[in-house]
């Protein structure tokens, strides 16, 4: 028998029936009935109804236990009345009589809030006292979850052949796309190093090292903004890589892995991979985003140049893009649309309705000449009783603007299948971009494999190259992105230098992947979904921080330990930092 218990809050059943056990758990709740005392106990497994004697003594003292304190019970399993069983319970059929009650752990200070309670609390004190917010099932559950989803995703790569390496935590700064977190070196004067925004470089340089296929459940640190599906300061990602690997080699390795951690997770209809491939382009001028959510069955159309002959004035010049719904919407439906729209800079929505008689009616239609109308049906694909939603702008805007109105409307009109999990690759994605001040600058990661190589990056306009890059999308959410890798020493100075970085540069800030790749680096591929993604998903969470043990708040504060926090003038001498702060 162990000291605390012999069995845990959810294996107490019928079988026990007549048996002396011991549990250890937290008082959840104390019931005094005049005589006896009911306490349910609680533990990470389940809860179990105990109750007293009828004597004085134990009836007083279990009365005045502070719920939530740790307590270890003794006693002799027995059969519940009928009026008092507990369906909801998986022990609501027995009880425990106790003989023995000690309390291992009593709480002495005021409770911040109650631990399963129907109130809300605020997430701030939740994060203060995580300690206690971990002991709120659906928190522990979800930890629970996490843990389960994580041992499940490294089987899974096991059984693929990957081999497990872990990388280094303190490594170089280096230009990745964040701000890094750095750390002060004290045997080095001035010098420090940085945690790393992800293991790119050393997944890279262990294919150089001939690890055929590696991967880790690998920390990620970026100093950067939180949103509700990224957490600040640091994340987990299913890193992996795989050497003498193209594309369709790392679709295929990583598409079971993600259906099945889903399908296995989750209740929900699983979409059956392959997952479908969109092109970077068409994404853009279907959905108006690179993370479309493919529950949503509506399209956007490119109209613009129907509107460039057309007599309405107010599209001549922009970008104009249309959503087709079918359907007419009231009035008070139209007010709110155009509501939102406003609220995400556009200064109108434009729409018409399609009469039975695929006549048109709404703001515009005196606008459109007869003779086009026709053209106008066959080019949306328009139907009798459809409504047609109208987007101008210049092209960045419009996609991005039309991308919104297309959610607002599914989610509006109810659209979205919210019992499927739908997954897609977006592919093709640009390897340049303008930047804001119209320069080139790389569009995704820089250490991608140009398509076309050495002679797209020689001959072709840099905002027409694309590049092997790709991401996974779910429910419009980005849970990943990847790419084939640039091995070639003398491609990646070239897509460089076309981004007005010199040799010197490359050689500067990423030494060692770039004199590896001088020693006959193989051609090699990979991917890191995010796994802090992948858990909210699936726990249908508002944010990321529910999914984590201990999270940061948005302004990316440990409020629970206090950090960051100040440090001593003899910690900073010793790391040769002086601080210049003004008050």
């Amino acid at each position: 028998m162990s000291t605390y218990r012999t069995h845990t809050c959810n294996e107490i059943s019928l079988e026990d029936v007549g048996k002396k056990v011991k549990i250890a758990g937290f008082v959840e709740t104390i019931r005094d009935l005049g005589g006896l005392v009911f306490l349910d106990i609680r533990d990470m497994y389940g809860i179990t109804q105990v109750v007293t004697s009828a004597e004085e003594a134990d009836v007083d003292f279990a009365s005045h236990i502070p719920i939530e304190s740790s307590v270890c019970v003794e006693g002799i399993v027995r059969k519940r009345d009928p009026e008092t069983v507990n369906e909801k319970l998986k022990t609501g059929l027995v009880e425990i009589a106790i003989e023995k009650i000690e309390v291992l752990g009593k709480r002495t200070a005021n409770l911040p809030f109650e631990i399963n309670g129907n109130a809300d609390v605020r997430e701030d004190l939740r994060l203060q006292y995580r300690f206690l917010d971990l002991r709120n099932t659906k928190v522990k559950d979800n930890i629970v979850l996490r843990a389960k989803v994580i041992q499940y995703l490294r089987m899974q790569m096991i059984e693929q052949g990957f081999l497990e390496v872990q990388t280094p935590i303190l490594t170089s700064s280096s230009p990745e796309g964040a701000r890094d977190y750095l750390v002060p070196s004290r045997v080095h004067p001035g010098k420090f190093y940085a945690l790393p925004q992800a293991p790119q470089q050393f997944k890279q340089l262990l294919m150089v090292g001939g690890i055929d296929k590696y991967f880790q459940i690998a920390p990620c640190f970026r100093d950067e903004d939180a949103r509700a599906d990224r957490a600040p300061g640091e994340f987990y990602q299913l890193d992996m890589e795989m050497s003498y690997a193209t594309q369709e080699d790392v679709f295929s390795a990583i598409e079971p892995v993600v259906y099945n951690t889903f399908n296995k997770f989750s209740n929900k209809k699983v979409a059956e991979y392959p997952f479908p491939r969109i092109p970077y382009k068409e994404a853009m001028l279907k959905y108006g985003t690179d993370k479309p959510d493919l529950r949503n069955p509506l399209f956007i159309v490119d109209v613009t140049e129907f509107f460039q002959r057309c007599t309405f004035k107010p599209f001549h010049g922009l970008t104009v893009r249309a959503i087709r719904v079918h359907g007419h919407m009231s009035k008070g439906f139209h007010e709110k649309m155009l509501e939102f729209a406003k609220s995400i800079g556009m200064g109108g929505l434009g729409y018409l309705e399609v009469e039975e008689d695929l006549t048109f009616k709404g703001p515009i239609d005196k606008f459109i000449p007869d003779d086009m109308k026709k053209e106008l049906l066959d080019l949306a694909e328009l139907k009798s009783e459809d409504t047609i939603f109208f987007i101008a702008d210049n092209k960045a805007k419009a996609e991005n603007l039309a991308g919104q109105i297309r959610t607002e409307l599914g989610n509006r009109l109810n659209l979205i299948d919210e019992s499927m999990y739908q997954f897609c690759w977006i592919i093709d994605f640009p390897m340049y971009e303008l930047d804001d001040n119209g320069k080139i600058a790389f569009n995704h990661n820089p250490f991608s494999m140009p398509q076309g190589g050495m002679e797209a990056l020689n001959t072709m306009n840099p905002l027409d190259i694309v590049a092997y890059q790709y991401d996974i999308v779910c429910n419009g959410i980005e849970l990943s992105s990847g790419a084939v890798r640039n091995h070639d020493p003398e491609i990646m100075v070239k897509a460089f230098e076309l981004a007005g970085y010199s040799k010197e540069h490359i050689e500067e800030k990423f030494p060692a992947l770039f004199n590896a790749f001088k020693f006959g680096a193989p051609p090699h591929a990979g991917i890191a979904p995010g796994v802090d993604r992948m858990i909210m998903l699936l726990t249908e969470s508002e944010t990321i921080r529910d999914v984590i043990a201990f999270p940061m708040n948005s302004k990316a504060q440990d409020l629970m330990m206090g950090a960051p926090g100040n440090v001593t003038r003899e910690q900073l001498r010793e790391v040769h930092i002086k601080l210049d702060i003004k008050e």
